[in-house]
């Protein structure tokens, strides 16, 4: 039990990795605030808030649904607020929740550049500071952003919004690593080497003969130990990095140092 006793928010957490993490969190012994937009059945992606809770009480664990829209900031502090009063603390939290709409600059509509800003960029930096009181209080926290191989490479056509707004959030969190190492606070980020089959990829390409694609997709489980490994470091073990889930799995297999 690997996090016995520590409280986690996941933000994004009714589908795909979020809810893999939310799920992988539990199963170790975490508290989790299960976080996310969606609370009924009928939208064009699978899964719920509530879904999510269901399946982590059925593994024995405990968890509560907030729903949250993290463009909205009372929303937000309601969401950290929600949670100390369920559970007593903040230990963990995951900014998973993103926005994408790929669509060279010319045709982009600037509602939908606006949009993956304050999803992506905007949204991470104010779920962190709705739990930075709460981690600076109880001098020690773990932050993990989910960003992508788009923040390491020069933008292809199309995902130029998108690229900018996780290579934002890599930046956000290195320079947040190095204010919060005093208060023993850990900030890194996380990315998968490759795309991931999450139930959204599959609705997406449900159409799509993707022949031995799916075979070599990472899978969101993958995913969540990386995130589990980093969720177990502190400032003073592992702070200001940009990692992948391989790296991680090379630092669990003992191949790599971390």
């Amino acid at each position: 039990m690997k996090l016995d006793g520590k409280v986690a928010i996941v933000v994004g957490s009714s589908r795909g990795i979020g809810k893999q993490i939310a799920l992988t969190f539990a199963r170790e012994g975490a508290a989790v605030a299960v976080v996310a937009r969606t609370e009924q059945e009928g939208g064009k992606l699978p899964g719920t808030i509530h879904q999510t809770v269901d399946e982590i009480h059925a593994l024995g664990g405990r968890a509560v649904a907030i729903r949250t829209d993290i463009t909205v900031d009372e929303d937000v502090e309601s969401m950290a607020r929600k949670t100390l009063e369920e559970f007593g603390r903040i230990d963990i939290l995951v900014n998973d929740a993103a926005a994408n709409f790929n669509s060279i600059i010319a045709d982009l509509p600037i509602k939908r550049w606006d949009l993956m800003m304050r999803v992506n960029l905007r949204g991470t930096f104010i779920c962190t500071k709705a739990v930075l009181p709460t981690m600076i209080a109880q001098r020690s926290g773990n932050i993990i952003c989910m960003t992508s191989i788009a923040a390491k490479r020069r933008a292809p056509p199309g995902e130029v919004c998108y690229s900018i707004t996780k290579a934002g959030i890599e930046l956000f969190c290195w320079g947040l690593a190095q204010e919060m190492k005093d208060y023993n606070i850990a900030v890194n980020d996380l990315y998968p080497t490759g795309a991931v089959l999450t139930d959204g990829f599959k609705v997406v390409f449900k159409d799509v003969d993707l022949g031995d694609v799916e075979r070599r997709m990472k899978s969101p489980e993958q995913i969540a130990e990386a995130a589990l490994w980093i969720a177990t470091r502190d400032a003073g073990t592992f702070t200001g990095r940009s990692v992948n889930d391989d790296e991680v799995r090379a630092f669990i297999e003992g191949r790599a140092e971390p």
